[in-house]
């Protein structure tokens, strides 16, 4: 059994799906997450909504906030890499995490951290693409295609390993929020936990910068 730490900054919608895909002893049996378990949760707000969902699950969790450590990134990732190893974490989720952590993380944990983007990378990725931004940016190009992408955390911003993708529609009236909802509900709720599952089970294999699934 794989233990997981999920590491939020907002609402915590990815977190509860998790969850609601058997990633917490209390959903376990019914999901599709049957190696690994949620252990921690920690926040870089104390007023994160997603502390909330931990809890009413029974999940540890641990605030370390931003703010408080800001601009001493090296700091911040020093504390959380701390709670991390404290807490014997094989396996860490960005679930809406807005921080990008120092690389001393990274390689504590190589190819044992995910990612999920809100595109589908390489576009509209990398430095300065997060939140509303990406969905501001996708419609203002005209495609017509969007998705979401799970990815191994690396140096690199959204530069590792990809490990899932699936495309979502844009349509002709999307605003960002509107796409942004969609994005979230038809694929990063759906691969998150499929990639999560994929890595408990051990089916995850990495060869240079591609993976390779059995």
């Amino acid at each position: 059994m794989k233990n997981i730490a999920v590491l939020v900054s907002g609402g915590g919608t990815n977190l509860q799906a998790l969850i609601n895909a058997g990633a917490s002893d209390a959903t376990q049996k019914a999901g599709k997450i049957q190696n690994g378990r949620i252990n921690l949760v920690i926040s870089s707000k104390a007023d994160a909504y997603a502390l909330t969902r931990a809890k009413e699950n029974n999940i540890k969790t641990a605030v370390v906030e931003w703010r408080a450590y800001k601009p001493d990134r090296k700091a911040f990732s020093a504390e959380i890499l701390r709670i991390l190893q404290e807490n014997q974490t094989d396996l860490v989720v960005y679930a809406g995490f807005m921080i990008i952590l120092d690389e001393l993380v990274v390689k504590a944990f190589p190819n044992k951290m995910l990612n999920v983007h809100p595109a589908l990378i390489p576009a509209f990725s990398g430095t300065g693409f997060y939140g509303l931004k990406v969905h501001e940016a996708v419609i203002k190009s005209g495609v017509k295609l969007t998705g979401a992408t799970v990815h191994f955390v690396n140096e690199v911003c959204d530069g590792g390993a990809i490990i899932l993708q699936k495309a979502v529609e844009v349509k002709d009236d999307d605003t960002p929020e509107t796409l942004q909802k969609r994005v979230m509900e038809e694929a990063e709720q759906v691969i998150l936990p499929e990639a999560v599952a994929l890595f408990c089970e051990d089916r995850i294999k990495v060869v240079g910068n591609k993976t390779i699934i059995t």
